[in-house]
């Protein structure tokens, strides 16, 4: 229990330390936050001070520092609940995020749309990944120095080298000629549907790429992880034991060398988890899915700051959680670790 308090203590602590930084991360960057990504040369003195009070950006960013807008001058010393950084606080406690600057919606509602189509499809993709990575992994090891684990060695090292945007395009024209497969967009514009199943098989049929391209791009990395890790267990004098005792090879897998062999993987595969809620722009991109990665690529080129700031703390939060997961299921797994042995 005290291993477990302490890891969500510090857990807790590092999102606060993450909440502060991004605050003033697009407070600090140059340019007047009133005018971002608006590019119209007509916008009087007036409409900047009027779309300042409309975002709250005529208020000290905090109690006794300047305010960092450049066009407001005066006093900072007010009411500390009356600047940004308070406002904002508590705003995030009430679950708000903001308004978006470009289309002038709450950012959390904004997220909120865009994680779920994230998440059908970097969950689809994991699983294969993990799946199938695991799988060559395990063969490879115990296969080891045999044609089986070179050709799987060398498939998952080209896997792994491969650039996501580019395996995206070469996959995009593949599947587009050779099978006529939708090339963007979570389904059929305009197409409507006499079942669920319908609706659901066209969703299939546009994910269809993407998920290949985020599967091939995680898959190699899995497998030289279980790969590399399952080696090593093997080599274990216990493992020598097992063998000597006449186990069957699948029992000696199943319960002397996957769960220990399994310790890296937990590791990498929750990271990989929290890391790529936000990670998949470039396939979100390159194939049009209107998914997380996706808005932040579009809230780029707009420069709209609340959409930016909302959806690097989403990815933030998402990784520490991530990484606090792997470590209770490293302790699940390998109780040494909860005594610091």
């Amino acid at each position: 229990m005290p291993y477990l308090l302490r890891k969500i203590g510090w857990a807790v602590l590092t999102i606060f330390i993450v909440i502060v930084l991004n605050f003033f991360l697009f407070r600090v960057l140059p340019g007047d936050p009133a005018r971002a990504g608006i590019r119209d040369p007509r916008l009087t003195r007036e409409a900047v001070e009027a779309i300042r009070v409309n975002f709250g950006l005529d208020k000290p960013v905090i109690n006794c520092f300047q305010s960092l807008n450049p066009l407001e001058v005066g006093d900072c010393w007010v009411n500390p609940l009356e600047t940004q950084f308070f406002i904002y606080m508590g705003n995030l406690l009430q679950g708000e995020l903001g308004v978006s600057y470009h289309t002038k919606r709450p950012v959390a509602d904004m997220l909120k749309e865009q994680l779920w189509n994230t998440l059908l499809l970097i969950g689809v993709g994991q699983i294969l990944a993990i799946v199938v990575g695991m799988a060559l992994g395990i063969v490879a090891a115990w296969k080891v120095r045999t044609p089986i684990d070179y050709i799987a060695l060398l498939t998952s090292l080209t896997f792994w080298s491969l650039p996501t945007f580019w395996l995206g395009i070469i996959l995009l024209f593949w599947g587009s000629n050779q099978w006529g497969l939708p090339t963007s967009g979570m389904g059929t514009a305009g197409a409507t549907f006499a079942t669920t199943r319908e609706a659901w098989w066209d969703v299939g049929r546009h994910m269809l790429l993407p998920t290949l391209t985020y599967t091939i791009v995680f898959l190699g990395e899995y497998m030289l992880v279980m790969r590399s890790s399952l080696l090593d267990v093997l080599s274990e004098d216990y493992i020598l034991t097992a063998k000597a005792k006449g186990l069957s090879n699948f029992r000696i897998l199943k319960d002397h060398a996957l769960q220990n062999g399994m310790l890296p993987m937990v590791t990498i595969i929750a990271l990989n988890l929290g890391f790529t809620v936000g990670g998949a722009i470039q396939i979100e991109t390159v194939f049009s899915w209107p998914g997380l990665g996706g808005a932040i690529f579009t809230a780029v080129g707009r420069k709209d700051y609340p959409m930016l700031q909302g959806a690097f703390l989403l990815i933030a939060v998402s990784v520490i959680l991530a990484n606090l997961l792997a470590e209770l299921l490293y302790s699940y797994l390998d109780p040494r670790v909860e005594r610091g042995k």
